[in-house]
């Protein structure tokens, strides 16, 4: 047990914003820490307050941006839990919104690497105790990488809050845009229709992505003059979103709403500004640095993530559980 039970929170650099959120909802500082960058590209991160015996937290979001990739941000947070646990701290969780190399989960081709997996090891390898994420491309892949234990948080809740005011007294259908998505779209269906006290149907897309094409038309489930509400894990170049808003409203829905926990937005502001799709929610896990001022933009929702983590925070340093919290 960590003395005093104290718990002691930090945020490297590029995830400070959230960290601060966080640390306020948690009602404690954020701890001071030094980031220290070399001339030859190398780089150094230590606290500058004792964390001996203390059950720790670092969050930092794993997503790439301009002048630090994603593989820059993981070096800098393994780096920074070693530091931690050779300074005598107790217990250090991994606090990622946002999990690099998540998609990189299985072996698609001859001799692919299965990243998820090596991230894990790296992870343990540095005396991590636990590991917290939001909404993971593949939570049972990502449950069997890790040794250690791997808390998966999900963005469903909040999701429910923004649509049931949107969706009024409008019938709805979840959609899935593609058939690996089906459980995470059933689970939205259900918690939506016990928010709303009405039945919701859902809907599945088909998809086939091979050397980055995505091809797929056949819409199955019952969107006509119902909104269509697309979920996802993530939105990367748009063009899933943007097909599936197209299949929809071609089938007669009356209304495209979407829903994604993760919005990188990488090159994606064409396809989000699809005339077919009404309007986009996403976390704040990643800030939607990538989308300019204009159509796309304007659709935009950002849902605050730091009530979710800080309670998540609170109930791990006092032996709670998270079952609920999974719960809308």
């Amino acid at each position: 047990m960590a003395r005093g039970n104290e718990l002691m929170l930090f945020a490297l650099e590029g995830s400070r914003p959230l960290g601060e959120r966080v640390a306020h909802e948690l009602g404690v500082p954020l701890e001071r820490h030094e980031e220290r960058e070399f001339e030859d590209g190398e780089h150094k991160a230590r606290p500058l307050v004792s964390v001996r015996e203390r059950d720790v937290y670092v969050l930092h979001s794993l997503y790439g941006e301009p002048g630090r990739s994603a593989s820059d941000k993981l070096c800098r947070l393994l780096f920074f839990i070693g530091a931690l646990r050779d300074a005598g701290a107790a217990r250090v969780t991994a606090v990622v919104p946002y999990l690099c190399y998540a998609r990189k989960d299985r072996r698609t081709k001859a001799r692919d690497p299965v990243t998820t997996r090596y991230v894990a090891a790296l992870f343990e390898a540095v005396g991590t105790s636990r590991v917290v994420v939001l909404d993971v491309h593949n939570l049972a892949a990502y449950q069997n990488a890790f040794r250690i234990p791997a808390e998966h948080l999900e963005a469903r809740r909040l999701f429910v809050r923004y649509l049931v005011p949107q969706l009024g007294e409008q019938e709805a259908t979840v959609v899935s845009p593609d058939p690996g998505g089906a459980k995470r779209a059933e689970a939205l269906r259900q918690a939506l229709a016990r928010a709303l006290r009405r039945s919701v149907a859902i809907a599945f897309l088909q998809k086939e992505r091979s050397e980055g094409v995505v091809r797929g038309e056949t819409l199955v489930g019952p969107v006509e003059g119902r909104t269509a509400v697309l979920v996802d894990d993530l939105i990367a170049t748009g063009t899933t979103l943007a097909r599936a808003a197209r299949a929809c409203r071609e089938r007669g829905a009356s209304r495209v709403l979407a829903c994604a926990s993760h919005g990188l937005f990488v090159g994606a502001e064409a396809a989000l500004a699809e005339a077919a799709l009404e309007r986009i929610a996403v976390t704040d896990t990643v800030p939607p640095f990538r989308l300019a001022a204009g159509p796309s933009r304007d659709k935009l929702e950002v849902l605050p993530t730091a009530p979710l983590f800080a309670e998540a925070i609170r109930r791990l340093h006092t032996g709670g559980s998270l079952v609920d919290l999974l719960e809308s």
